[in-house]
Formats: C-alpha cells, structure tokens, sequence
C-alpha cells in the first residue's frame, strides 16, 4: 500500500492543466471544450488520467513525458456574462486501482458567454435610418472606391488594367477596388421586442450576427453606451461582450 501510494502521488505530480474555448460560446448552446495535458516531468509517463472542469471529464490513458495530449467534450452554460476559470481536478485510480488520488490543478483561464441567439425581423426603419450612403469596407472587391495600383496578377480580369499606366511602365497595371459595403444600422437594443432584458439582449445577439454577416456594418446603443458602426470580425465580438455583460456587475 506504501508503494501504490507513492506511485499514485508520483503519477498525478508534474501534471498540468490548459483549457481552451472558442471564441464564440454561447448561453444555453452546446460548446466544444479542449483540455490540453502537459506532463512536464522530464523521465516519467503518467497513466490513466482524468481531468474534471466545467462539469465534464477528459480522459487521458498515457501521457508521455514531457509531452502533451488533447481531448474534448461539450458543455452548455447557463448564465451569460464574463467567466473565470480557476481550476480543475486531475485524478487517477494508478497503479492498481486501489484508491484513486487527485489533486487540484490551478487554471487562469477567462471567456465571456454571450446571450443565446432568438431569431428576431430587423426594426422597421433600419434600412432608412442612415443616410451615409454605402460605407468602404477593408476587403478586396470591384464596387468600391479605388483603393490602389497593382502588379497584374494573371487572375485580374482585363477590365480592371490600367492601360494607361501599363503603356508608360511598359508592364501590366491594374486598379484594385475596395469592396462596397450596405448601409449601417445602429442597433437601439433596449426598443428592441421582448419580455424581459434576456429576451432582448437576444434578438439583439441574432441581428448583430445576421446583419454583420451579410457584410453590413452595425453599431451598437445600449443605455448610454454606444459603438460606431464597423464589420470586421473582432467588432462583432466586442458588440457581442457588450450584450453579455450588460447589467453585469
């Protein structure tokens, strides 16, 4: 028993944990969850490993040392909002399934979880509401403001050579344009239908992902804060952590 002791604490020690997540996780919708294992040990593979955190379990049957493995399992959260993840267990029954040892591993691992998505119609008068006009958008396409000349790549098509520029530098010239977004929409969420906040910072979720994935530019009033309308991808994000933490303390 002595033995299976020591080989047991042996086995758990040097064990580290990392977890991993998308960027988008969503409340009530099921997420993919990566636990990485390090066994930093520099002699000694560890066996039979379970690690438990976020209320799921990833098993690890041998990890070499100083090496590392990966597994998954989905989870789905309850609550949205800013998330600190502060540690996990990692537990094994090694060597003879005896007893079964762990040990709490520490994390520093922080995520926010954002309102489920509720399918919900754009409020009419979305589409009048701006008079900009369409907005330049940072992608390449043929609709836009010139951007720049190039070097013909041999997939441009004719049209856009620059003849006039070709004949002087005696090579082919093109003209690059940027692509043409739609019009903007700042998103007023609390006129937005709904029984209650949570309904409503849902629909405002769904709309924000909708309208922003069509390459249209959204903006966002919340109470007294507000954002500029833009459509990149980590402006989605931000919009999205603005709804998940409102009324947050």
């Amino acid at each position: 028993m002595s033995v299976s002791g020591v080989l047991g604490w042996l086995n758990i020690r040097g064990a580290d944990i990392h977890v991993e997540l998308p960027d988008e996780v969503y409340c009530g919708l099921e997420t993919l969850v990566t636990v990485r294992l390090v066994n930093s040990r520099p002699c000694l593979p560890s066996f039979l490993l379970k690690v438990n955190v976020l209320g799921g379990v990833a098993a690890f049957d041998l990890v070499a040392s100083g090496s590392e493995q990966k597994q998954s399992f989905t989870c789905s959260f309850e609550e949205r909002g800013e998330v600190t993840l502060a540690g996990g267990t990692i537990s094994s029954p090694f060597p003879i399934n005896f007893f079964v040892r762990s040990r709490r591993a520490h994390l520093s691992c922080r995520f926010t979880v954002f309102p489920a998505p509720l399918a919900s119609s754009l409020p009419i008068g979305d589409d009048r509401q701006n008079g900009q006009g369409a907005l330049t958008a940072a992608t390449k396409g043929f609709d836009g403001d010139l951007a720049k000349i190039t070097d013909y790549s041999g997939a441009d098509p004719l049209r856009l050579v620059h003849w006039r520029l070709t004949a002087r530098h005696g090579e082919l010239k093109v003209k690059e344009f940027s692509a043409s977004a739609q019009t903007p929409v700042m998103l007023d969420v609390l006129t937005l239908p709904g029984k209650n906040i949570e309904e409503i910072l849902s629909r405002a979720v769904y709309l924000v992902n909708r309208l922003m994935r069509s390459n249209r530019p959204v903006g966002l009033k919340l109470g007294e804060r507000q954002v500029a309308p833009a459509c990149s991808r980590s402006h989605r994000l931000r919009i999205l952590s603005e709804l998940a933490r409102y009324g947050k303390s």
